[in-house]
C-alpha cells in the first residue's frame, strides 16, 4: 500500500491499495496525481495555497516513535520517499467527489487478510518449486541410470580371464574373443 501526505503541513492521509507485486514506479501517473490532489484538497492549510509538495511512500516505510507528536511520522528510509509538486486542480477533486463513497472498513482485518493471501501465494509458489525440483531430480536419476553400466555390469554376467583355459597356442584367447563379440 502507498501512503500520501502533504509535506510539512497537516493534512489527511490517502492510502492507495496496490496490487501484489506492484512497486511505486508501477502506479500510473494520473493515479498519483489524483491521490496527491486529494491530499492537498483535504489539508486545512494546503488547500489555501496555490501549490504544495506532497510526499508518498510505501506504508511499510512509515516510522512512528513514542517521542513524536500526534500526527507526526518519520521514515525508515528517506531515500524511498517520493516528493511531488501539486498545484490546485478543482476539476480532479470535483470528479473524485462525484464518485465518493464513505466506508469505514476494519483496516487491520483487511491488512491481515491481505498478508494471509500473500503467505498462501508464497506457500503455493514454494510447493511448486519443490515439486519441480523433485521432478528434475527424478529425471536426472533416470538419465544417469540410462547412461550407467550398472544394469549390465553385474558380477554374474562377468567372466574372469582366470576362467579361460590357457593353452600353448593362442586358440583359447581367440575363442574367448569370438564369444565376446
Amino acid at each position: 500500500d502507498c501512503w500520501f501526505h502533504v509535506d510539512d503541513l497537516s493534512s489527511a492521509h490517502v492510502y492507495l491499495r496496490l496490487k501484489p507485486g506492484m512497486i511505486l514506479d508501477d502506479i500510473p501517473e494520473h493515479i498519483v496525481k489524483e491521490c496527491a490532489t486529494l491530499v492537498k484538497a483535504n489539508s486545512i492549510q494546503g488547500c489555501k495555497l496555490k501549490a504544495v509538495y506532497v510526499v508518498y511512500t510505501r506504508w511499510k516505510n512509515l516510522k512512528k516513535t513514542g517521542d513524536m507528536v500526534d500526527g507526526q511520522v518519520g521514515f525508515h528510509r528517506p531515500k524511498n520517499v517520493r516528493r511531488l509538486l501539486v498545484e490546485k486542480d478543482n476539476s480532479i477533486v470535483n470528479a473524485l467527489n462525484k464518485t465518493k463513497k464513505e466506508l469505514y472498513p476494519d483496516l487491520y482485518q483487511q491488512q491481515q487478510e491481505r498478508l494471509r493471501e500473500i503467505q498462501l501465494e508464497n506457500k503455493e509458489k514454494r510447493r511448486a518449486e519443490i515439486k519441480a525440483k523433485r521432478l528434475e531430480e527424478q529425471e536426472m536419476r533416470k538419465r544417469q541410470e540410462e547412461l550407467s553400466y550398472d544394469r549390465i555390469m553385474k558380477t554374474e554376467n562377468m567372466t574372469s580371464s582366470a576362467e579361460v583355459k590357457a593353452s600353448v597356442d593362442s586358440s583359447a584367447a581367440e575363442e574367448y574373443e569370438d564369444d565376446f563379440f
